[in-house]
């Protein structure tokens, strides 16, 4: 690859590629003002109908204000009631609990820490509402660890989480913090062997972190195995819970989960009117802990566009990746096999990257994952099965070489980096066809995101190399493909003739 460079900088680029560079960058300016004009017709339209509806819904609209208004009131006098604090010290937890988070450096504790906390170890229902890696695992996991230690009781508490990824991570979380108390944990996802997973469950423990799935398969099938005596239920990104259509299967669990003597923590980013249906159905009288209303992005972090010519996109990203060479990237795409395509594509010109997406098992994710947050591979090329949760500290830049659709996942996907007061940069790749996502993203952000400046002449110096390296990973993962598809025809012809012998037999 530094033969690349040194390549890029003798070469110079052609009248053409400039005029097509300059019909390009006009193009996209056209776009971005039509998608402009049409935004702005669309709010008119909204404000007349607003107006055209505003008198006859006047007399709801009063009754509704009035609501709002009181609900506003009792929550802001839950929050009022309790008073923040500095120190972890200052709370009364176990003295285990403490030494835990003294040796897990936990000095300050973050906002929602600070809100959530007080309210739990006095055993009111929780909603925590606040921005991603903000802290909220160890809101919820003190509280539920600090009254485990006076019961002592097995399957004592219940995490639900959206992901495999997430629920491991918590399941690290509370080993962590459970560390001097002999807490027991386990994690039931799906990719996993049910039996073992069984056979987990039968050693009792105190805390199950789980994907809702999974749980319901084992509290269906596994014999011995009941939650009947659950004292603590954890809905952890309940807005992503909702969104990956886990409803019906949320609904069949609440009814199975004892109602009486339970206390339900509820954390999302954002209070929708999917959360709100859940809350009515499973808290008792909740704090609401709010520490963010809408989705934004940390102060430390730097985010940045950069507009690309079509067809130029896989040029563009390994001129960045060269450029931030001995950083840690991720690389965030929108579908699996462009994830597994870059991550070939990196290798092969020796940079040291890694996949993470939904077509591996599980011990290859979690495999990659691990190779990731050791820093013995610098870039992990995900979808978005990374953007939530995961706790990686490290990271330095973020770089969208596919638009999120929603920007919900644009703002989950940036923070992974600028974690936990840390700085980070986030870089999104913009062709003429992502112009109006970009909008709706900096809409949603309340401020327009800076172009960054690179030198093109040397990014399409790159282009042919590129392009060449890029041919020749697509018919390499053709191979891949057709390799796999006739061993799968091999073992069902060896499945098929097996089944015949055995009714010749019979």
């Amino acid at each position: 690859m530094s033969e690349l460079k040194k390549k890029s900088k003798k070469n110079s680029v052609s009248k053409t590629d400039k005029n097509n560079t300059k019909d390009l960058a006009s193009l996209a300016a056209k776009i971005k003002a039509k998608a402009l004009e049409n935004k702005k017709k669309e709010e008119e339209e909204k404000l007349k109908r607003g107006k055209d509806t505003e008198a006859s819904d006047e007399d709801q609209s009063d009754d509704n204000s009035n609501k709002k208004d009181k609900d506003n009131q009792e929550a802001e006098e839950d929050e009022n009631e309790y008073e923040t604090f500095s120190s972890f010290s200052e709370l009364k937890l176990v003295p285990e609990l403490v030494e835990a988070c003294k040796n897990l450096n936990y000095e300050k504790p973050t906002p929602i820490q600070s809100r959530a906390i007080p309210p739990a170890l006095e055993g009111k229902d929780i909603i925590g509402l606040a921005q991603t890696g903000s802290g909220k695992t160890a809101a919820f996991a003190i509280p539920i660890l600090n009254k485990l230690w006076e019961d002592q009781q097995p399957y004592y508490a219940c995490i639900m989480a959206p992901t495999r990824e997430l629920a491991q991570q918590i399941k690290e979380q509370f080993d962590s913090l459970g560390a001097l108390m002999g807490v027991r944990s386990v994690c039931i996802v799906g990719g996993m062997n049910m039996m073992d997973q069984a056979r987990d469950l039968m050693r009792k423990p105190h805390i199950i972190i789980a994907t809702p799935g999974r749980l319901m398969d084992h509290l269906e099938n596994t014999r011995g195995f009941s939650l009947r005596k659950l004292k603590f239920l954890v809905m952890d990104e309940a807005d992503r819970l909702l969104d990956l259509e886990f409803g019906p299967v949320l609904d069949r669990i609440l009814k199975i989960l004892p109602t009486q003597g339970r206390t339900t923590y509820l954390f999302s980013a954002t209070m929708t009117s999917k959360i709100d249906k859940l809350q009515r159905a499973s808290l008792t009288n909740p704090v609401k802990c709010a520490v963010s209303n809408k989705y934004q992005t940390v102060d430390t972090l730097i985010q940045t566009l950069m507009v690309v010519p079509g067809g130029l996109k896989n040029t563009y990203l390994i001129y960045l990746i060269n450029e931030f060479v001995g950083k840690s990237i991720i690389i965030f795409t929108r579908t699996k096999a462009n994830a597994e395509r870059l991550s070939l594509l990196s290798n092969t010109l020796e940079f040291d990257a890694i996949a993470l997406h939904g077509d591996l098992n599980q011990n290859q994710r979690t495999g990659a994952l691990d190779l990731f947050k050791a820093g013995k591979k610098s870039i992990l090329i995900a979808t978005d099965v990374a953007a939530r949760g995961l706790d990686i500290p490290s990271v330095d830049i973020v770089i969208n070489y596919d638009i999120p659709v929603d920007s919900k996942s644009y703002i989950h996907r940036v923070g992974r980096t600028a974690r936990a007061g840390r700085s980070g940069k986030s870089i999104s790749l913009v062709s003429q066809y992502d112009l109006e996502l970009i909008l709706r993203i900096e809409d949603v952000l309340g401020k327009k995101l800076p172009k960054e400046n690179v030198d093109r002449d040397i990014i399409l110096s790159l282009r042919d190399s590129v392009e060449k390296t890029n041919g020749e990973v697509i018919m390499e993962l053709n191979r891949r493909n057709k390799e796999k598809q006739l061993r799968g025809k091999g073992r069902r012809g060896r499945m098929i003739a097996k089944d015949n012998m055995d009714k010749d037999e019979r």
